[in-house]
């Protein structure tokens, strides 16, 4: 079985900063691309940034220049640095992962979910 387990949510004020964390762990080959979606209510989930395997990395327009995505590929954890926080960026956080498993014949990518974290920005 694999998790996808996320931490470092939590309210913070306008112009504040938090660094989202999120280990996988259990039992596979590798991991491929690793991501940070966001929803907020009322809205559909949406694409935050994703970093492949060797460190490419891409964002959505509204985080450019305020968010960073890094990887540790020996944690098996992806990190979202966010900077400059406002209030829209108000949502759960989810993390997203392309695990690569062994299946009957071969080896396969499954896509796996963490369970969410909360952030909040507001004075």
């Amino acid at each position: 079985q694999v998790q996808l387990v996320e931490s470092g949510g939590g309210l913070v004020q306008p112009g504040g900063s938090l660094r989202l964390s999120c280990e996988a762990s259990g039992t596979f080959i590798s991991i491929n691309a690793m991501g940070w979606y966001r929803q907020s209510p009322g809205k559909e989930r949406e694409l935050v940034a994703v970093i492949t395997r060797g460190g490419y990395a891409n964002y959505a327009d509204s985080v450019k220049g305020r968010f960073t995505i890094s990887r540790a590929n020996a944690k098996n954890t992806v990190y979202l640095l966010m900077n400059s926080l406002k209030p829209e960026d108000t949502a759960i956080y989810y993390c997203n992962a392309g695990i690569l498993r062994w299946s009957t014949l071969a080896a396969k990518e499954y896509d796996y979910w963490g369970q969410g974290t909360q952030v909040t920005v507001s004075s």
